[in-house]
């Protein structure tokens, strides 16, 4: 085990604010930090934001702003999101900053100094309106692939293909719509290939570096096939760092945004008097490095990266964990389509708990793909943390305070093996989060949470408060116990939880996996129960995701001038108001007026295969009973049946109409059957 542990989550690009796709590998990370902290280890997590590239470029121009000042909004909406999910990075950086730049510079130097930066002459697209080299996404064009129009020139939306800007069709300057010519410009270069041997080592098998097979398997597949060249710089202009020596030059995106993993690290080190070297420029047995990313930037963690650090003499990584996609029920998260999820959305809606739950329960060690799906996510919060977890710590802790004094006993000598049991699960998952494998451990806190309702039912201690209080204790109180290694296990995923319950006990320290299992004295005094989790509707999911997605300012009306007064709209309902009503057609095959009745009908209405409706209608100053018979109407056929004092109603015909002797009834054309239904 090294002395020292160091994780990473990929960088949030600083275009936008973080949506439940950086989330999941956000809250994957913490879970692992908290729980090898909890385990006693030294652990840091260090986080950054992404802030170079032209699409920053774009966005900012777009925005009439400096790039600096967008990205520094953008930074503090990223600080208050991720804090929001109760996410205990150490901290959370910017690569826009010196430390960041000192390094980039440090490992640049390095690797030409050793020979390792080679300058040819690339062939770029080049706008002559505007002079100047267009980076990817100063380029827009046809798909070389599928031929979508419209498309950025290093990648296409539609097709997700990837090529280079001068494979496109009929090509733009995205600035000025300029056709760009063809231009040859200096270009810094790294030839991966020198770099194999060691990439070979670092991968292989038998190595100190724990990669996922699938993982490790699919990189090899680039080394044996050929390692290409690494193009490391773009043309001004560029937002980014200038490459030292070499004017008008600057680092590619993917060069200096790893390098803020170190650029965070050094500005923590020096804001709480450490030494980044001890991270840094460590060895694995003393430094252990962990990267949490997903599968689509394994090319840059574990081929490009672990070269710079190596060539240049720093750390290497121990361990790449890659996890899957993040699709929204079923379907590829896509904000134009109405499949999204913003974290600022969610937390206007949930707490932060429900949704570290659900991902930490469905996240495991390999890269499956995940599926945040509704009608799950209701039936695991409500299934898991309320009728389980929290259901047993209220029953336990109400109970005693409500009935038995507020004290605890001993625990009833017939908990003491699901107690044991229990202590061991702790430790069981505690190894699992480890491993990644928060799925697994979380399910051990749910066996237990299982165990002990079951056995609070069989015990039934609410029978005993009477005949033998101290029973009723003792049973209460393995209960309490449960609860609380059942928190120790939950404390990584759910940090507030566990904090209510030290809170409720009382317990002089905060719960680590080591101290869980010990026992809590007799005669402790409990406090007041509060909830540890409330049960939860999908119509909460529903209003997140349709609040997640921008609507576009409606169109204004023209102004529009009237010489009367209506009465006022009534209150707004929503959709689902309407949705429970059932039309039907319905043929009219009697119809007479309503003794003592001025507006009445009384319709007979055959609903073919739905048998015939009796129906009053207040339309007899608009038609003569005649001349409804044989007309197919609509009817609101699942109305509750209305009694009056001239007979039972079963439903409504529908009809609209200025007063009562301008009505118009609903008809409907001659192809229409009787019960079918309309929409």
């Amino acid at each position: 085990m090294s002395s020292r542990v160091l994780v990473t989550a990929a960088l949030t690009y600083a275009n936008g604010s973080p949506h439940i796709g950086h989330l999941l590998e956000a809250i994957q990370t913490d879970v692992y930090v908290r729980a090898r902290k909890l385990a006693g280890e030294d652990v840091v997590f260090m986080w950054a934001a992404d802030t170079h590239g032209t699409p920053i470029q774009l966005k900012a121009r777009d925005l009439g702003i400096a790039p600096e000042e967008l990205i520094k909004q953008i930074h503090a909406d990223h600080l208050e999101v991720y804090r929001g999910f109760d996410l205990g990075f150490d901290i959370y950086h910017t690569t826009h900053s010196d430390e960041t730049k000192f390094h980039a510079e440090q490992v640049f130097r390095a690797i030409e100094q050793a020979g390792g930066v080679e300058t040819r002459e690339v062939q770029q697209l080049y706008c002559p309106h505007d002079q100047m080299f267009l980076p990817d996404r100063f380029v827009k064009g046809t798909c070389p692939k599928c031929h979508s129009p419209d498309q950025y020139g290093d990648n296409c939306e539609k097709c997700g293909a990837t090529y280079d800007p001068t494979d496109m069709k009929e090509p733009a300057c995205s600035l000025c719509g300029t056709k760009p010519v063809l231009k040859g410009s200096e270009h810094l270069v790294v030839p991966l290939g020198k770099h194999e041997t060691f990439l070979r080592s670092w991968l292989a098998k038998e190595g100190s570096t724990q990669l996922q097979e699938s993982v490790r398997n699919y990189v090899m597949t680039w080394v044996d096939g050929g390692l290409r060249d690494w193009d490391i710089s773009r043309d001004e202009p560029y937002f980014g760092f200038e490459i030292p020596g070499h004017p008008g030059k600057y680092f590619y995106v993917w060069f200096d945004a790893p390098v803020g993993y170190i650029g965070a690290t050094q500005k923590w080190c020096n804001d709480n008097n450490k030494n980044v070297d001890d991270y840094w420029r460590s060895t694995p047995a003393d430094t252990e490095i962990v990267h949490v990313i997903g599968k689509d930037i394994v090319y840059f963690h574990c081929l490009f990266w672990p070269a710079m650090l190596n060539a240049a003499g720093y750390t290497v990584p121990s361990r790449v964990q890659v996890h899957g996609w993040l699709t929204i029920n079923g379907e590829k998260m896509s904000k134009s389509r109405g499949i999204f999820i913003s974290g600022r959305a969610y937390l206007e809606h949930l707490p932060p708990a429900y949704l570290r739950y659900y991902l930490a329960a469905k996240l495991g060690s390999g890269q499956d793909d995940l599926d945040f799906n509704f009608e799950d996510f209701v039936n695991r919060v409500n299934a898991d943390l309320v009728k389980k977890a929290a259901n047993l710590a209220s029953r336990c802790i109400k109970f005693i305070g409500g009935r038995l004094g507020g004290t605890l006993g001993e625990p009833a000598d017939d908990a003491a093996q699901l107690l044991a049991t229990a202590a061991t699960r702790v430790q069981e998952a505690k190894d699992l989060y480890a491993a990644f494998e928060s799925g697994r451990a979380l399910r051990k806190a749910m066996e237990i949470a299982e165990d002990f309702n079951l056995y609070l039912t069989n015990a039934a201690p609410w029978k005993l408060t009477k005949s033998d209080p101290e029973r009723a204790r003792a049973i209460c109180s393995a209960g309490v116990m449960a609860s609380k290694l059942i928190a120790a296990i939950l404390k990584p995923v759910l940090p507030r939880w566990a904090e209510q319950l030290e809170t409720m006990l009382g317990l002089p320290a905060p719960l680590t996996f080591a101290n869980a299992a010990e026992p809590l004295p007799a005669g402790l005094e409990l406090g007041k129960y509060t909830a540890l989790a409330e049960p939860i509707d999908i119509k909460k999911l529903e209003a997140i995701m349709e609040a997640s997605v921008p609507k576009p300012p409606p169109e204004p009306e023209p102004e529009r001038s009237f010489d009367y007064e209506v009465e006022p709209l009534a209150a707004e309902t929503s959709i689902d108001n309407f949705v429970p009503i059932d039309l039907r057609v319905g043929l009219v095959t009697a119809c007479d007026k309503v003794k003592k009745s001025k507006k009445l009908l009384q319709l007979t209405v055959d609903l073919g295969p739905l048998g015939t409706r009796n129906i009053f209608s207040g339309i007899s100053q608009s038609y003569a009973p005649e001349e409804l018979v044989g007309k197919k109407v609509v009817v609101y056929a699942n109305l509750k049946p209305r009694k009056m004092r001239f007979g039972l109603s079963e439903g409504m015909v529908l009809a609209a109409g200025a007063d009562d002797t301008a009505i118009t009834v609903l008809e409907l054309h001659d192809r229409a059957r009787p019960g079918d239904r309309i929409t």
